[in-house]
């Protein structure tokens, strides 16, 4: 450990150690907002039935298109085919969701960022 001039140990600065990490944090959370936007760009597919019903949907949880095969079209059997649709899009909007956490993941190395979000945005409040 370093000492000063008078052999004492010099000033421990908190306020430089918080304005670094408060920096850091606000770096974080401007690539986890650019994540965040570039996932509009991820698609995933989410399936139900065997591939009889496929769901595309994007890393913000929008469905982009529902394909169904034939045989999954029975007009005595309508309510299996709707069961089918909410199991594909359940399953897809799952992906997408994993998809979104994993490269969240990268950016902030596991941490929970709910506790400095909530630190950043009280910040400026009153």
């Amino acid at each position: 450990m370093s000492t000063d001039e008078t052999g004492s140990p010099p000033p421990f600065d908190l306020q430089g150690m918080f304005s670094q990490i408060m920096d850091q944090a606000e770096s974080m959370k401007g690539r986890m907002e650019d994540v965040q936007s570039q996932m509009g760009d991820v698609t995933v597919e989410g399936q139900a039935g065997g591939g009889l019903v496929r769901v595309v949907a994007n890393g913000h949880a929008k469905l982009k298109s529902i394909k169904i095969d034939p045989v999954a079209v029975d007009k005595r059997d309508i309510e299996m085919l709707e069961d089918l649709i909410v199991a594909a899009v359940n399953d897809a909007l799952k992906r997408a969701q994993g998809a979104v956490e994993q490269e969240l993941g990268k950016v902030t190395g596991g941490m929970d960022m709910g506790a400095i979000g909530n630190l950043l945005g009280g910040l400026g409040q009153k």
